[in-house]
């Protein structure tokens, strides 16, 4: 072989080698490649994974309610019209529409954190009209009004619908801009909510009073009768408007905070956080979704419900059911607030302390850490020495054991299902002498204040 020759096979032979280098690497990327996926991930990213997921579903669940309306424009808007008296004439509506202080003064409250900054300090130098149902207009746009969703036309100057959300009745705000805006407060029971006035603006009744079996007027006086900080959810089921005494059927909006690791956490039970969430998205908001109840087809107890089949409800779409996992999910994580360092004396709390495991009695229903019992936290009305009205309206004919953590943040309106004791004192003076516990003042005083610490 001569000289060329031999340049040609020394080049060929060192060709052959990267080659062969360049597959063997290849080859090997391939491996660790399958070995990479092969591999289960570290544990770390696994928690990480699985964090990321449940904070996903958590803001999901924070969304559908502040904002979700569930389809419930068609009812509030389309049929009650509630938008045109919200507007007012002047904007395209009728009567002379809902100022943001008429909307303050009912209970509506404003989350400042939509409010841009510009708006903001021209609130506060007093050059944004606030008697002007315009700026409510306004405020609606911004998506600022909790739980209220407008739906404007095409060129946004106009209202065509409105919408509510579970938000509505069960947040608020914290004041920090001034009273009724703020940043908010989910869960929080929305104690200065005049819902039966609101309601009561409604142009068009007729639905409400031909669902009722009633009139308009009876309608509109039975809203007006329910008062800051209540709702009649069963008014739309049995079609009692009002007590044997007189006053109103309304129980007070109770929070939706704390919830976890509770069975029933309505006044009467009914059912669990996802059955009540599905009640009142469909039959109370009267959202777009599916609803079984068979227990509603009582004609006796139930007459409304009976005789409009509202325990087989199926809308042609159903917005609701899909986002009841989610809702449930946030709705449960919302822990209840502490209450304020000075808000209590906790020497006497400690004292109280010892009065509710002891001779108070209290522990023996209202369980650590929960303050309410495992399992079927329900009672006969006669265990607590309470008439039966609003437990008949149920459809166990029993009141609920109360959670106790977070008392102090809706001691507005009172306490018990309708408000009927002014103060948690009149609370403990009751189960005293339903008891006989013989406590002294005190040992009543002590209570008091343990129970405001919680």
């Amino acid at each position: 072989m001569g000289p060329d020759g031999e340049r040609v096979r020394r080049r060929f032979a060192r060709l052959r080698g990267l080659v062969a280098a360049v597959a063997l690497i290849s080859l090997g990327g391939a491996v660790f490649s399958l070995a990479a996926v092969s591999k289960p991930a570290p544990k770390h990213h696994a928690k990480a994974s699985k964090r990321t997921r449940a904070e996903a579903f958590f803001r999901t669940g924070r969304r559908i309610f502040r904002h979700d309306t569930f389809g419930d424009e068609q009812f509030w808007g389309g049929t009650l019209q509630l938008h045109t008296a919200i507007e007012g004439q002047a904007n395209g509506g009728v009567g002379p529409g809902v100022s943001p202080k008429t909307a303050l003064a009912v209970g509506l409250k404003v989350d400042a954190t939509r409010i841009p900054r510009a708006v903001a300090k021209a609130i506060k130098a007093g050059k944004v009209n606030l008697d002007d149902p315009a700026t409510t207009l306004a405020l609606l746009k911004l998506d600022a009004v909790v739980g209220v969703k407008g739906h404007f036309t095409a060129n946004g100057k106009q209202l065509s619908s409105v919408g509510i959300t579970c938000a509505l009745c069960h947040s608020t705000v914290d004041d920090s801009f001034a009273p009724g805006i703020g940043r908010r407060r989910d869960g929080w029971p929305n104690r200065d909510l005049d819902v039966g006035t609101i309601v009561g603006l409604s142009p068009n009744l007729q639905p409400v009073a031909d669902l009722l079996g009633a009139d308009v007027a009876t309608v509109k006086k039975v809203l007006a009768g329910w008062g800051p900080g209540k709702f009649d959810a069963e008014l739309f089921l049995d079609g009692k408007g009002f007590r044997p005494d007189g006053k109103t059927a309304a129980t007070l909006i109770p929070p939706a905070f704390g919830l976890a690791g509770i069975d029933r956490h309505t006044y009467t039970g009914w059912g669990s956080v996802p059955y009540w969430n599905a009640f009142v998205a469909n039959l109370e908001m009267h959202g777009q979704g599916s609803f079984t109840d068979p227990r509603l087809d009582d004609a006796q107890k139930f007459p409304v419900a009976a005789r409009n089949n509202m325990g087989h409800t199926r809308s042609a779409r159903d917005l609701i059911t899909s986002k009841l996992p989610a809702l449930q999910f946030y709705q449960l994580a919302l822990k209840a607030p502490r209450p304020p360092q000075d808000s209590f004396d906790p020497v006497a709390a400690k004292r109280g302390k010892a009065i509710f495991e002891g001779k108070g009695t209290c522990a023996g229903c209202h369980v650590k850490p929960t303050f309410t019992e495992p399992g079927y936290n329900l009672h006969r009305p006669e265990e607590v020495c309470t008439d039966s009205f609003q437990a008949d309206r149920s459809p166990d004919g029993r009141y609920r054991t109360t959670p106790l953590r977070g008392l102090w943040s809706h001691a507005k309106g009172g306490f018990w299902h309708d408000g009927r004791f002014a103060t948690l004192g009149d609370v403990v003076e009751h189960y005293n002498s339903c008891f006989g516990l013989n406590l002294s003042a005190g040992e009543k005083s002590d209570l008091v204040q343990y129970l405001q610490s919680l």
